[in-house]
């Protein structure tokens, strides 16, 4: 499967009609960008089920201020329109595909309580606590 464009007209149907989608925020001239995308091309290809995706950050100035984007590439996660991951870098093959299995064997239900529990005021479960 090929990666597929975000701009800001299509980001938010392309996140809330796709279970999990991986999106790639890039520019051109950057040269971590341009050794990761056969990485992420790769895995798109090995994933058919995710949507694999792709944010030029010179062409979408404003979707990436939007999601305060300060360094390049960086890799957010959603599933069922959750954000469940975003950090900089370019991962390697073997990372990848390791972050792939965490979100497709999480439990979402438990990560909406979790995430209800701690907008209520409540003490975040002990998966919430270990992220920081």
């Amino acid at each position: 499967m090929a990666t597929l464009t975000l701009t800001k007209e299509n980001f938010e149907k392309t996140v809330t009609s796709n279970d999990t989608v991986l999106i790639d925020f890039w520019a051109s001239w950057c040269g971590p960008c341009r050794m990761f995308a056969p990485v992420y091309e790769q895995a798109s290809e090995r994933h058919p089920d995710i949507v694999f995706a792709k944010v030029d950050t010179e062409a979408e100035q404003d979707l990436a201020a939007e999601f305060q984007i300060m360094s390049i590439p960086t890799l957010m996660a959603f599933r069922d329109q959750v954000l469940l991951y975003a950090q900089p870098g370019a991962l390697p093959k073997e990372a990848l595909e390791d972050l792939i299995g965490q979100i497709e064997a999480l439990d979402m239900d438990e990560v909406r309580r979790q995430m209800a529990a701690s907008s209520d005021g409540a003490e975040p479960g002990p998966a919430a606590a270990d992220e920081g």
